[in-house]
């Protein structure tokens, strides 16, 4: 594990001490045991002179992007193309963070990423769902609960938690009769931007945000302000109207009507709920992979897929994601009025 304190950090196991930052993050054991795997495998093959291309023993923090590079291509062939990503991504957020904190000089996987597009790129497998097909499937759920959860989701693709964390004073509604009934859209960051999300990048499971206990972690790089058009808005509202008195001060927008009544909604109670509307569309088969079921992370691989191919715009849906670096996002920030809302609102797939 790391010796020197996190203000200054300058580790001996830079591995032990981005995993010890993950558990002081809330991070599940299940999310470090995975990072640790795929970290060592990676600290393995620098260390070895017969594999990494400078033919000596390099440590983590002199890796250059070449050496990063050569690792992937080492995993190509004996997984899927989805597990290479998913490994590339590990390895980009150990070097972002650690970058971040001042223990490396810079982020080899940066340029790595982006030139795989592993946050953005279609994934051939995977199942593709057209948005007429998409239309029918949102007009069977028809509980008004659900259906706000399903259409936040394909219609802003952010994550399950972060839907699940979001609370009333992220919500910017105009509509008069639920402003009169509820506090919305109290934070600052959307005075001035009705019909807007805002997600915050700082929610972490076990962490306390708002007076509450979070169950849940958003992985955003960045807040994120995303557009409500009028349909999730109409949604929305119709929710509100009935949404019961929430347990927590925190007042979140989607609670529980069933038996956790008033209590904040659960990634497991948003997954259960999608699973049986994608059953009963043939949508989802036990034991199916992700090439094949349609989950609440599938809304946000539809949402991206579909709205990059509307645009043409592969920053503005990077932005949306939450997925973009620090001066890009705030170009997208600073144009949010003009540019991103312009650009969602004239592409936006109806699914009503």
């Amino acid at each position: 594990m790391a010796t020197s304190s996190p203000a200054d950090p300058n580790p001996d196991d830079p591995v032990g001490y981005f995993l010890q930052d993950l558990l002081y993050h809330g991070k599940s054991e299940r999310t470090r045991d995975a990072y640790e795997r795929v970290l060592r495998r990676f600290e393995a093959f620098l260390r070895d002179p017969g594999r990494n291309p400078s033919g000596r023993s390099v440590a983590p923090g002199a890796a250059t992007q070449r050496d990063c590079m050569a690792w992937i291509h080492t995993l190509r062939g004996d997984r899927a193309e989805s597990t290479v990503a998913t490994y590339a991504s590990y390895l980009h957020r150990f070097y972002a963070y650690m970058t971040q904190v001042g223990a490396f000089d810079s982020n080899p996987m940066a340029l790595v990423v982006e030139e795989m597009h592993e946050s953005v790129d279609k994934d051939p497998t995977r199942r593709e769902i057209s948005v007429a097909s998409m239309r029918e499937f949102v007009a069977d759920v028809t509980h008004p609960l659900e259906r706000a959860v399903v259409l936040t989701l394909l219609k802003t693709g952010m994550r399950v938690g972060e839907a699940c964390n979001l609370d009333l004073r992220d919500v910017n509604i105009a509509d008069e009769n639920v402003r009169s009934a509820y506090a919305l859209g109290e934070r600052p960051q959307l005075d001035g931007r009705p019909d807007s999300i805002f997600v915050a990048a700082d929610p972490v499971r076990g962490q306390v945000v708002n007076g509450e206990e979070r169950t849940a972690s958003n992985k955003r790089k960045r807040e994120t302000v995303v557009p409500v058009d009028d349909e999730l808005s109409r949604v929305l509202v119709r929710w509100l109207a009935i949404r019961p008195d929430a347990i927590s001060r925190a007042e979140p927008l989607f609670v529980s009507t069933s038996g956790d009544w008033g209590e904040r909604l659960t990634p497991k109670m948003v997954r259960n709920a999608v699973e049986r509307h994608a059953r009963d569309a043939g949508w989802y088969r036990t034991g199916g992979g992700a090439e094949e079921n349609v989950t609440p992370h599938y809304f946000r691989h539809f949402f991206t897929t579909h709205l990059r191919d509307r645009t043409g715009d592969r920053g503005i849906v990077k932005y949306l994601r939450g997925d973009v670096a620090s001066d890009i996002i705030d170009t997208y920030t600073h144009n949010w009025g003009d540019r991103v809302r312009e650009v969602y609102e004239a592409n936006v797939y109806s699914l009503l």
